[in-house]
């Protein structure tokens, strides 16, 4: 079942992205902040998280309305915990995700990723997904780790 994120979540969270493989330890550590600060935004913000639940929490997403925009929203972050990849479940939450973002007038969704190797399969995904390739900036994440954007139009 995919929901809307709790607090409770957080750690189970954390560990599912470091399952992944694809996430640096510093990286795990700015997520972590980025997941506590969210259950504790005074600010309004129309940034939400989703989990995808089976008995705990297996998935999540991350997306956030890019400022000075006009309802253009970034997914930041989705990952499904390797043990359930390959079941549909990440895209059933991403289509979740573009699903919340229709109800709340959102126009278009971008997914920037990397553009190495290790990537590859993640890339595919977007693109299987209806996600279309608008750009890329060259050692982005470092000396040959490319920055890779994607876009899709949100249909209403």
């Amino acid at each position: 079942m995919i929901r809307p994120t709790v607090a409770a979540d957080a750690s189970n969270l954390i560990s599912l992205a470091g399952a992944t493989g694809l996430f640096e330890p510093h990286q795990l550590k700015e997520l972590s902040t980025l997941l506590a600060n969210s259950f504790d935004d005074t600010t309004a913000s129309k940034a939400f998280w989703l989990t995808d639940d089976d008995s705990g929490p297996v998935g999540m997403a991350y997306c956030e309305l890019e400022r000075m925009t006009d309802q253009t929203w970034n997914l930041q972050l989705i990952a499904i915990h390797p043990s359930r990849q390959g079941q549909g479940r990440g895209t059933a939450l991403l289509r979740h995700t573009e699903q919340t973002l229709v109800a709340r007038g959102g126009r278009m969704l971008i997914v920037e990723t990397s553009g190495s190797a290790d990537f590859e399969r993640v890339r595919t995904f977007y693109a299987n997904c209806g996600y279309q390739e608008e750009g890329r900036i060259r050692d982005f994440y470092g000396t040959g780790y490319d920055k890779v954007a994607f876009r899709k139009v949100l249909e209403v």
